[in-house]
């Protein structure tokens, strides 16, 4: 017999792992496997789940806390959003948005109306409960009240190289032997903004930011003040903005900026309730988050494992505007990790998760792109970006069908010369100051 090379060794060795691999996964049973195990039931992993089981296959989505539960959001539906939804999908809108109002740190007000709805207003915990159930209607188990410890794509726990454990623990508890491990072909991580998943993917970060909020229950007579009209306001850090969203009788107010400017944040937001005459209503709910945007080079799957959404730092830079990129992400992860369950090898896994990173990365990859740019100019010149949302039409018009969903920032910049122009003439301006 000839000296085999050490690659043909190795192939020798992969093939006979496989082979063992496969018996043991014979011996298991494909009952005792789910396709894909989906971690975190926000709107990115209940679309990955529905996407999953609507095409045939076991999936088990897993969330830590009670459904409905609560979510510090906004809670604007853009027309992305509302594209992305589930077939049979019933909006639950507590308000529908005709009117911008536009303010410079309190100052220089100016509205923009449409005749035209511009987006929706929802609550997340309603919205959120929604989605889950039409994932369940397409055949995913829904399992709450269970922490994801950790997964592992290797070592005693792992039968055999095409399945991953999720080892669970009941959420809340720390004492030993209360762990149980639940097997999967493949695992989508959707699972917020301080991911487990996402650490074992090891996603990379390089924009972290503090939303502050306060849901603001007002006599009728305010309420009738806001309805169908929205309030932005750019604020006095870098980068920071506020907003009022009328959702019924209860006022949404928020603000958000750069992380490290804490105090000031939370400055922000006292002072902008009390500008709006709100400081008089005691909220109902004070929350605080943080917001993250994944760098350029982060990685989107490890092994068997994909993340999506929050987990996987999926927002636009800008506005941080995350649930389109959480419901479109989340239906692309399940897709794609029913091809990775399908996979019999490494090698064929690893190829199907680069499918779905080349897919994320030419869609959304470059939203955020196109969003870290206007970033960049608004941290610089609000002002400027102030004037020509306010006071030049186009730029307006250009609003309103990405709030709408006939186009999107960088689909815009990429068809319109305009826009384009319009954009590296900002850059230029923004640089210079």
């Amino acid at each position: 017999m000839g000296h085999r090379s050490d690659r043909e060794q190795k192939d020798i060795v992969s093939s006979e792992n496989d082979a063992t691999g496969a018996e043991a996964a014979d011996e298991l049973g494909d009952e005792a496997v789910w396709d894909v195990v989906v971690v975190g039931a926000g709107p990115a992993g209940a679309s990955a789940a529905y996407a999953a089981a609507v095409s045939g296959r076991r999936v088990l989505l897993l969330e830590k806390s009670g459904l409905p539960r609560y979510k510090t959001c906004g809670g604007g539906i853009i027309g992305p959003s509302r594209d992305s939804l589930p077939p049979g999908f019933e909006l639950p809108l507590q308000d529908k948005v005709h009117a911008v109002t536009f303010t410079l740190g309190g100052r220089m007000a100016r509205t923009r109306r449409s005749r035209r709805m511009l987006f929706g207003l929802i609550n997340r915990p309603e919205f959120d409960a929604q989605l889950v159930e039409h994932a369940e209607k397409a055949g995913a188990v829904v399992r709450t009240g269970v922490t994801v410890s950790r997964v592992e794509q290797h070592g005693p726990a792992v039968p055999d190289r095409r399945t991953v454990a999720v080892v669970l623990s009941p959420t809340g508890s720390s004492g030993e032997g209360s762990e149980e491990t639940v097997l999967a072909r493949a695992v989508v991580g959707a699972d917020g903004s301080a991911s487990r998943i996402g650490a074992h993917v090891g996603v990379k970060l390089d924009q972290v930011d503090l939303g502050l909020e306060a849901e603001i229950p007002v006599p009728e007579t305010v309420a009738e003040d806001w309805a169908g009209r929205v309030l932005i306001d750019w604020g006095p850090m870098p980068g920071s903005y506020g907003w009022v969203f009328p959702k019924g009788r209860t006022l949404t107010v928020g603000v958000i900026s750069a992380r490290g400017e804490g105090a000031a944040t939370k400055r922000y937001l006292e002072d902008f309730i009390a500008r709006l005459g709100l400081a008089g209503f005691e909220p109902a709910v004070s929350s605080g988050h943080l917001t993250r945007c994944r760098s350029e080079d982060s990685p989107l799957s490890r092994g068997r494992v994909l993340v999506c959404g929050d987990a996987a730092g999926l927002l636009e830079p800008w506005t941080r505007e995350g649930i389109s990129f959480a419901l479109r992400s989340g239906r692309l992860a399940g897709e794609w990790a029913v091809r990775v369950a399908e996979s019999h090898d490494a090698v064929d896994a690893r190829r199907q998760a680069l499918n779905y990173a080349f897919a994320i990365k030419a869609g959304l990859g470059v939203e955020m792109a196109v969003g870290r740019r206007m970033l960049t100019v608004f941290e610089r010149r609000p002002g400027l970006l102030h004037a020509v949302l306010t006071g030049f039409r186009p730029a307006w018009n250009v609003f309103a069908d990405i709030t709408r969903g006939s186009t999107t920032l960088a689909g815009m910049v990429r068809t319109h010369p305009l826009a384009r122009r319009a954009l590296d003439i900002l850059d230029k301006r923004a640089a210079s100051s």
